[in-house]
């Protein structure tokens, strides 16, 4: 019964305020002597709950060395996975593993009908449609996260590129999201060789059970990041910017590439990128004046993009030989292999 009662304390000065002690007392159906035993036992497990005197004085928890365990109601619990899972398929820069490794934890300890919340909110929301990467299923990254936390070796369906699927035995090491993608890296067993796979291609993923042993580089991400882009196209963009550095940094994320300031009001840009499109897409949403420096494609590929939207701004204007029927969007250069 103590136990039960210590944990219903800690939920409750969990809260953001501060608890009177004959608040507590009556919330818990106890003396306001028992509510100071039981915050000293607290204070001995390591919580650092603080005590102010007076008439209107009381209990609260303060931030410590380290986090106490969360203690969550059914809704906060519901909340919390529902906001992972966004975060798995919507992957946000610097949390992309964290948020995985979050949600496979949660997903282990939620007990059957939360469970059943978070899977009938995660059906009733959809990705808008055509927009790249938001396909992946948040189920096959908690299985394939928690394989990965267990060193555990996992079974799956995969479908190539070409449409080709096959049965893949594999250890897996680390999950990268690579943009608006999540990769998994792994030792294919059947290939006897390091393979990078696309989450939104693996299906049905089984753990065997068996072990796996540690052959991961050094630098996963820098690995992937090469094998992304070891058959891919890249341009090296330098563009002069008619905007302060700040609100170029503010308005392309820190790591979008080099910013150099030139004065108060201009600054140097040095990005690389797979497609020219997306180079050029971010470059218009920044809203300000700029000039293409390299490489010659992304300067011919904007003067065309100019083009097509001075036509439509005025309907009637006849586009040059050669341009592709109004309407027909341009082919897009091959993707990163898998």
């Amino acid at each position: 019964m103590t136990s039960l009662r210590l944990l219903s304390l800690l939920s409750l000065l969990q809260t953001p305020r501060e608890w009177p002690g004959g608040e507590l007392a009556e919330r818990l159906g106890v003396s306001r002597r028992t509510i100071r035993r039981d915050v000293e036992r607290l204070r001995d497990l390591g919580y650092p709950v603080a005590a102010s005197m007076g008439a209107d004085g009381g209990y609260r928890l303060v931030a410590g060395t380290a986090m106490p365990p969360l203690l969550l109601d059914d809704e906060e619990a519901v909340a919390i996975a529902v906001g992972l899972v966004t975060a798995a398929r919507h992957p946000v820069q610097g949390i992309e593993e964290a948020s995985v490794r979050a949600l496979a934890k949660l997903e282990q300890v939620l007990p059957a009908r939360l469970r059943h919340r978070v899977t009938s909110l995660g059906a009733a929301t959809v990705p808008l449609p055509g927009v790249e990467g938001f396909d992946v299923d948040p189920g096959r990254l908690t299985a394939l996260a928690v394989a990965i936390a267990n060193r555990e070796r996992v079974r799956f369906r995969y479908l190539a590129a070409d449409g080709a699927g096959s049965a893949r035995l594999v250890d897996p090491y680390r999950l990268v999201a690579a943009g608006r993608r999540w990769y998994l890296l792994a030792h294919d067993h059947d290939r006897d060789d390091r393979r990078l796979f696309r989450v939104d291609r693996i299906d049905d993923v089984r753990a065997t059970g068996a072990r796996t042993t540690t052959r991961e580089p050094d630098d996963p991400a820098a690995y992937v990041a090469a094998k992304l882009y070891a058959g891919a196209p890249t341009y090296e963009a330098v563009v002069t910017l008619h905007a302060p550095a700040e609100d170029v940094t503010r308005g392309l994320g820190a790591n979008s590439g080099e910013i150099t300031p030139l004065d108060g009001r201009t600054c140097l840009l040095r990005a690389s990128a797979d497609t020219l499109d997306w180079l050029a897409f971010r470059l218009i949403t920044l809203g300000c004046e700029f000039e293409v420096r390299e490489p010659p494609e992304l300067v011919e590929h904007v003067r065309a993009l100019a083009a097509r939207l001075t036509r439509a701004s005025a309907p009637g204007t006849p586009a040059p030989a050669g341009s592709p029927p109004r309407g027909t969007p341009r082919s897009r250069r091959a993707a990163p292999p898998r």
